[in-house]
């Protein structure tokens, strides 16, 4: 299973051309739901596949990826959920995330983009919709601005 789970995540790094991962991968448990969330810059995307996917490369931008695995079904598939979400600064601001479903053969990622003008911290709140089972997954992050 959990195999399973790095070749899934291994997968979509290269799936997205990903050169270098940035940051460590992480996940949640939520009842019979793994979460499992990463955030990169898109300056490590390879221009085309950026392209493909209407991701705006830029060291000023970075994408959060989140995935969700039916942990109490064999092989751990991956569920289609309603996903939604905010970023916040250390200033109280905060940025509405707009997440795009991806899906690459038994595989759902959902991906939205943060921009940043310098190295910037965020507080992230993401409400999961599972069949009207709501989950509320928060997380920190760090962005820095690519040299």
């Amino acid at each position: 299973m959990f195999k399973l789970l790095i070749k899934s995540m291994l997968l979509i790094i290269l799936l997205l051309g990903v050169s270098k991962m940035v940051a460590a991968e992480n996940m949640k448990k939520f009842s019979d739901l793994e979460v499992h969330y990463i955030g990169l810059s898109t300056s490590i995307l390879q221009p085309d596949i950026a392209k493909n996917y209407g991701i705006e490369r830029s060291r000023y931008r970075g994408f959060v990826n989140i995935s969700v695995l039916d942990s109490s079904k064999a092989g751990k598939p991956a569920v289609a959920v309603g996903i939604s979400g905010t970023a916040t600064n250390l200033l109280g601001q905060p940025m509405t995330l707009e997440f795009m479903e991806v899906k690459e053969g038994s595989a759902i990622y959902y991906i939205a983009q943060v921009k940043y003008p310098n190295d910037e911290f965020f507080r992230f709140n993401i409400l999961i919709n599972n069949n009207g089972k709501e989950h509320n997954l928060k997380f920190e992050q760090k962005f820095y601005v690519e040299q």
